[in-house]
């Protein structure tokens, strides 16, 4: 009797153009994952509710639901989609996008024209951090202050309620309290992140931080991550 093989990670590619989609699928294929196609952001969202894949590589601009109001929506949910990883892609080679996207919730982002390659190396890696390695050196929790971090569930709790996070921000937010003396430049979350050789720039980290703020104000933390002027960032008291 043949051992079971593990299920292939599911990824939707929404872009309207169907030679990118086709050309993503190859390359998704060719890594071992199985893609799935939307031509729109209507089309993605009745594919993701009918069965949430894994990880959705989602257009910027298109006719009908462009990404940047799918990825609201998505987020704004309740469901288990509102935590999907969402890398973007877009042909804005704007900085000004590139942060929008990631403020509303995208896990990463990728410019047109771009390198099949690094799409499925970005893809892998953001499975990576969302999909049971853990998200640092092991996957004990972590307790610091009224801040709680289980690891093994990649699950945020302020004084025992659960707080909704990426997986990115969780992976910067556990980087940050496992080492609460510590003062982390940009680049060291960086190349913890995404690791060494990631094209991230630093406005990226400082949307990812203001998102976590906002989410833990909102249960009753306003010290969660302290800002060292002119160095970076360190876990604040969470109190």
């Amino acid at each position: 009797m043949k051992p079971m093989q593990p299920m292939s990670r599911r990824i939707l590619v929404v872009d309207d153009d169907p030679h990118i989609r086709d050309l993503l699928a190859f390359a998704l294929g060719k890594a071992g994952m199985t893609a799935e196609q939307a031509g729109d952001g209507e089309a993605a969202l009745a594919a993701i509710q009918a069965s949430p894949p894994d990880l959705m590589v989602l257009d910027i601009n298109m006719p009908t639901l462009d990404g940047l109001e799918l990825c609201k929506r998505l987020r704004a949910g309740g469901g288990p989609e509102a935590n999907l990883p969402i890398l973007f892609l877009s042909s804005r080679d704007d900085e000004i996008d590139r942060i929008v996207g990631i403020e509303i919730g995208a896990d990463d982002y990728v410019v047109k024209p771009f390198s099949p390659r690094e799409v499925v190396a970005r893809v892998g890696a953001i499975l990576k951090r969302g999909g049971g390695a853990a998200p640092a050196d092991n996957g004990a929790p972590v307790v610091h202050g009224r801040l709680s971090l289980d690891r093994d569930a990649w699950e945020a709790r302020f004084g025992g309620a659960t707080v909704a996070t990426t997986a990115t921000e969780f992976q910067l937010l556990a980087i940050l309290a496992a080492s609460p003396t510590k003062v982390f430049t940009r680049d060291q979350i960086i190349d913890r992140l995404r690791g060494p050789g990631f094209a991230v720039t630093d406005r990226t980290i400082d949307s990812h931080v203001r998102n976590l703020r906002a989410k833990f104000a909102a249960a009753g933390c306003t010290d969660l991550v302290e800002t060292r002027a002119g160095v970076g960032y360190r876990i604040g008291a969470c109190d």
